[in-house]
């Protein structure tokens, strides 16, 4: 199996939410000292003012303390966004935290911290922290796009495209929900509706979410060929009892792998039968041809343009090869096949 991208430009954290009230009064109390130039110090002073002052003053003390609360979450969310660029998404999930044991229930981290839970790979937890999200701001539509691309690699294909749905309701502009859609389509085997799709992703936001290009037939037999030429005379001798097949997407069984279920997106390709090492002359099943299985259309979603494409089969085919000859996912990526 080969999982060498993780949603390239799709994090699309610029439309975070924003928060819908100010600090409570008592986490204010609890706060240590401020320093005269913290951000929420305004608000602090604002709780300290004579409650007889007249109706307009206390409007303006209850904007300051909102401002200044404002100012500290986007604060925490900047040091959460900053932890998860820098591939540190526990500490993105401690900002998050943080934000929310002072000022409570916040659309904008439980959305990063969804995020964060994505980094870590746990998809399950990364979807419920989307919804959350979504839920507490029902309008803001990358919520909801976000929710469908976590559904639909956890193959909860209804919630999936229940999900989408309500992300192109909240805004037909956004991107992530129209790829989210192209996705789900290819699943369908609706390829006209998947290119439809991602057309309209692309024209929304063409770094983000590049059309994906095509990977043809006669293109992919002669990468194949390419890249068998490259290899040792005596490894090409085993390859010709290797069966090199290609398939639209994995089906729900190919995604059931060793250590838990693959993420239909990102399989590109899978080895299935014995390596070399494994063959036995006491065990006749271990003889039988193994088969390296290459994913079009997740392939094609890998990449930005034809030349990246070519370049992800040749690594994804010597990848399944490294397989077949009896290296383990650490021994491929140490030789830079991942």
């Amino acid at each position: 199996m080969s999982t060498p991208f993780a949603f390239r430009g799709l994090r699309l954290r610029a439309a975070r939410p924003r928060p819908q009230t100010g600090p409570d009064e008592l986490l204010l109390d609890a706060l240590p000292a401020l320093a005269p130039d913290d951000p929420l110090h305004a608000a602090r002073a604002a709780l300290d003012l004579d409650e007889d002052d007249d109706a307009d003053e206390g409007e303006d003390e209850s904007t300051a303390e909102e401002q200044a609360a404002d100012a500290w979450v986007e604060e925490l969310l900047d040091e959460a966004e900053d932890a998860l660029d820098r591939e540190e998404p526990l500490a993105a999930i401690r900002a998050c935290d943080h934000a929310e044991a002072l000022f409570g229930p916040h659309a904008g981290a439980r959305f990063v911290r969804a995020e964060a839970r994505r980094a870590l790979g746990e998809l399950r937890g990364a979807a419920q922290g989307y919804r959350a999200a979504a839920l507490l701001r029902p309008e803001h539509a990358l919520s909801w796009a976000s929710l469908a691309v976590a559904s639909f690699e956890l193959l909860d294909l209804p919630e999936a495209e229940r999900a989408v749905a309500r992300a192109l309701h909240e805004d037909p502009r956004e991107p992530l929900a129209w790829w989210a859609l192209g996705v789900l389509r290819q699943w369908d085997a609706d390829d006209d509706g998947a290119q439809r799709a991602f057309l309209h992703a692309a024209h929304l936001d063409p770094e983000a979410c590049p059309l994906p290009p095509r990977l043809e037939e006669e293109a992919i037999d002669e990468l194949i060929n390419e890249v068998l030429l490259t290899l040792p005379e005596g490894v090409r001798a085993y390859m010709e009892n290797v069966a090199i097949v290609i398939e639209e997407m994995p089906s729900e069984e190919a995604l059931e792998v060793e250590g838990g279920r693959a993420s239909p997106l990102e399989m590109l390709g899978l080895f299935s039968g014995h390596s070399l090492l494994e063959r036995s002359h006491d065990e006749p099943w271990s003889r039988l041809p193994p088969t390296i299985t290459l994913y079009r259309k997740n392939l094609e979603r890998s990449a930005a343009d034809a030349e990246e494409l070519r370049q992800q089969v040749r690594v994804t085919l010597l990848h399944e090869i490294g397989h077949f000859l009896g290296l383990d996912e650490e021994g491929v990526a140490e030789r830079g096949l991942e």
